[in-house]
């Protein structure tokens, strides 16, 4: 796209010779209009916004050097090259003093004018480059923060009252709708599995990180924001920022704009389930949460659609849920969240609650009497495979005792010897948790001690948790229990603690505390810091040391404008 320029001078012979002359084209300049004074390039400014800025110094109504100083002062992003048949340096003076980037001197030295002008013009797209990479970069590192917040979101780990100081920015929105949430899951009990679940777990590490690129990049290129986060191995949560595809139109009636959202929405997850299979060589199914859903909504979708999935007799590759359909089968509906009560119990290494929860499934299937070998037994099976991929991301089942469990499934034996696999598995994942509870308890110190020492860098979840050998999942829930906060918030507390005392005890510029600390982007941590402390960070260090020790730093004022 070619920048534009605007010629300033009250003899327009000179304006004349400056368009014919001065190749623009080549330069990639378009003349935006020219002018006789400062009050008429002020005017044209206002609808033309030029790129530079060619100007005389000595004019009527209002001369250069006060257009220059009004141009600043309104913060209008243009660059200027002066142009004056005076060699007083006076001028120069006050052309520099107001950020000029040349003084050209009459009679103008065209070939000259034109090599300023390409060094100028270079050094503008360099600095928009430039930006444009910095802006990205720092939308990323934003973008990382809402995933690791998200995730706790939907996992039910995170505090969300509106004023927690974590919740800093877009994540402050947390009573609006604007998500709409998809899960992706691979049927892990189909025979379209087979080869993912003869994997070991290197190989499913690194087919999940293919999948999230694939959605990750399919989204981009489709221009929607988006965050994608794997919640275990083998599934990913989609949520897309917005009501994509709901018409507003008064036109429509509401029954009607619902239907065009589900028929958008549906075919947005049919364009995923399409690049996963081309590109990762994977059959997924998808569930998608029927309504729009605020972040303090997030994880009751999640675990509504999630459930859906599980529950769903129907093989169909995008299904909708919605809160209105959890209670539709109330036996159906008892057994999940005996099951769920029962992988609680397991990982917590709590025998006496599994066994209650075995005895209630137990009492659940007998009192559905003759209908359990048909309804209840394919509900059993998810169940049991629910249970075995539970127990797979608790680490609390290794890959010769998953292979041994997927061909008890692959049999598709009865109701009676499905409910003694579940009590099977259950029983050995709680006596295998509750003999690694201390080993958890070392691997969570471990973790700490791990993330102090590399909290001046971007670190992840999920390199924490690979440090001491757990799935993001589970180390998540270990570290809450552990340490009573998530990993984001320890490690943003952590961080800002640090740059508290930086602050206080030493004369560092805010742009080097937020490097030492491990953010990047100077803006992001005053944002971070701003909302932890209620103040601006040179506003704290003014606090602590006085007025008399404020650091003369640019990039600091910049930074926190």
């Amino acid at each position: 796209m070619n920048g534009k320029v605007l010629l300033v001078d009250d003899e327009q012979h000179i304006t004349r010779n400056l368009e014919k002359v001065i190749p623009w084209s080549m330069l990639g300049l378009t003349i935006a209009g020219t002018a006789k004074n400062g009050v008429e390039a002020l005017e044209l400014m206002m609808s033309e916004e030029p790129d530079l800025v060619l100007c005389d110094i000595r004019m009527p109504v209002m001369d250069g050097l006060e257009l220059v100083r009004i141009i600043r002062e309104r913060g209008i992003a243009c660059d200027i090259i002066m142009l004056s048949g005076y060699q007083d340096f006076s001028y120069t003076r006050s052309a520099i003093q107001y950020g000029v980037k040349d003084y050209i001197l009459k009679p103008i030295p065209y070939d000259e004018l034109t090599g300023v002008i390409a060094r100028v013009t270079s050094e503008r797209r360099n600095k928009h480059a430039l930006e444009k990479e910095e802006q990205r970069k720092l939308q990323r590192i934003i973008d990382l923060a809402n995933e690791k917040i998200l995730y706790d979101v939907l996992m039910d780990y995170a505090d969300l009252t509106p004023d927690h100081w974590l919740m800093a920015g877009q994540e402050q929105r947390i009573e609006e709708p604007q998500y709409t949430l998809i899960v992706l899951d691979i049927d892990v009990g189909s025979a379209d599995a087979r080869d993912w679940r003869e994997w070991r777990n290197k190989e499913r590490k690194m087919w999940n990180f293919a999948v999230c690129n694939v959605l990750r990049e399919t989204l981009e290129n489709a221009e929607l924001q988006h965050v994608v986060i794997q919640m275990r191995d083998g599934e990913w949560c989609v949520l897309l920022l917005g009501c994509t595809g709901e018409s507003s139109a008064p036109a429509y009636s509401e029954e009607e704009r619902e239907r065009l959202r589900e028929q958008q929405v549906s075919l947005w997850t049919e364009r995923l389930l399409l690049s996963v299979r081309q590109n990762a060589k994977l059959q997924l199914h998808a569930g998608v949460y029927r309504q729009v859903a605020a972040m303090n909504e997030l994880s009751a979708a999640y675990k509504i659609v999630q459930r859906g999935m599980q529950l769903s007799t129907e093989s169909r590759p995008i299904a909708f849920y919605g809160s209105e359909q959890t209670g539709v089968y109330e036996t159906d509906q008892a057994l999940w969240d005996i099951a769920e009560r029962l992988i609680g119990a397991m990982k917590r290494g709590d025998a006496e609650g599994v066994n209650a929860e075995q005895r209630r499934i137990g009492e659940q299937l007998q009192k559905a009497g003759g209908g359990a070998e048909g309804r209840l037994k394919p509900l059993l099976h998810f169940l049991a495979l629910h249970l075995m991929r539970e127990l797979k991301e608790a680490n609390l089942l290794s890959w010769e005792q998953e292979e041994a469990l997927w061909r008890k499934m692959d049999l598709r034996f009865g109701v009676k010897d499905l409910f003694a696999a579940i009590q099977q598995a259950s029983s050995e994942g709680a006596a295998r948790s509750k003999d690694k509870r201390k080993h958890s308890e070392l691997q969570m110190a471990e973790a700490k001690q791990y993330i102090d020492r590399h909290l001046f860098r971007d670190l992840s979840v999920e390199e924490a948790a690979s440090h001491v050998g757990l799935s993001t999942s589970h180390f998540s829930l270990l570290f809450k229990g552990a340490y009573g906060e998530t990993f984001i918030e320890y490690v943003t507390r952590q961080r800002m603690e640090t740059a508290k005392s930086l602050l206080g005890e030493t004369h560092k510029s805010v742009a080097k505390i937020a490097k030492e600390v491990g953010y990047a982007e100077r803006r992001y941590f005053t944002k971070v810091f701003m909302k932890y402390t209620g103040q601006k960070p040179s506003e704290y260090r003014m606090a602590l040391q006085g007025a008399g020790s404020l650091v003369h730093d640019e990039e600091e004022h910049e930074d926190e404008r």
